[in-house]
């Protein structure tokens, strides 16, 4: 046994990034389905996150929560296939994803874009079409850096998975839900190659939300 169990919300693009690294590991774990935005979930995670946000990881006696801190401690602590390049170049590239993910993607592409193009109208909340219009226009320049990324080759190659493509890939996964983040995707071929590659995984189809499949059904 393990001895895991995380912390999380299922709609959470950062709560999937942990499944796809446990599921990519083949790590047995006790999941526990929190819902952050709701009082009852905010008592619940009091004493787990000091900002009340998921996921949060426990190893036993050990509480730890920021993805990026997840993923590197899943690789510290249990054995292979680590998610982490030996090449100390493909490793710096690793970690760069991970920086332009969580500093310049996750805004724009997730709680603008898609929050605002599909995400909201479903949870029968209000969209606003000039958030959505923003989030759009930020997105080009995030897309292209990532797209030189994948075309030099030594990481987001598709094949073999990193702590980044843990990270990037249910983000990418809810901005092409919307049509014209779908278009701006496949206008990007090695980042499109990319997106095949690790979307046709077992890891990646076990972790992915139902409510996708909804979404999809309704185009």
């Amino acid at each position: 046994m393990t001895g895991l169990t995380l912390i999380g919300f299922q709609d959470s693009v950062y709560t999937r990034a942990v499944r796809l690294a446990l599921s990519e590991k083949a790590l047995a774990y006790a999941y526990d389905e929190v819902n952050p935005f709701t009082e009852d979930g905010q008592a619940r995670l009091a004493g787990d996150h000091p900002f009340g946000r998921v996921p949060v990881l426990r190893h036993e006696a050990f509480d730890l929560y920021e993805t990026q801190a997840i993923l590197g401690y899943l690789d510290d602590a249990f054995d292979a296939p680590q998610l982490f390049p030996e090449d100390a170049r493909a490793r710096a590239r690793v970690r760069q994803v991970m920086g332009i993910t969580d500093s310049y993607l996750y805004q724009p592409l997730v709680r603008q874009v898609f929050s605002h193009g599909v995400y909201r109208a479903h949870m029968g909340l209000a969209a606003e079409a000039a958030v959505l219009r923003q989030g759009l226009a930020a997105s080009g320049p995030v897309l292209d850096a990532l797209e030189g990324i994948a075309a030099a080759g030594l990481v987001l190659t598709g094949r073999d998975v990193s702590r980044a493509d843990c990270l990037l890939a249910p983000m990418i996964d809810y901005f092409a839900l919307v049509p014209e983040g779908r278009a701006m995707l496949e206008a990007r071929p090695a980042l499109s190659r990319w997106f095949a590659g690790i979307s046709a995984r077992a890891a990646f189809a076990e972790t992915r939300p139902g409510f996708v499949a909804v979404l999809e059904g309704g185009r």
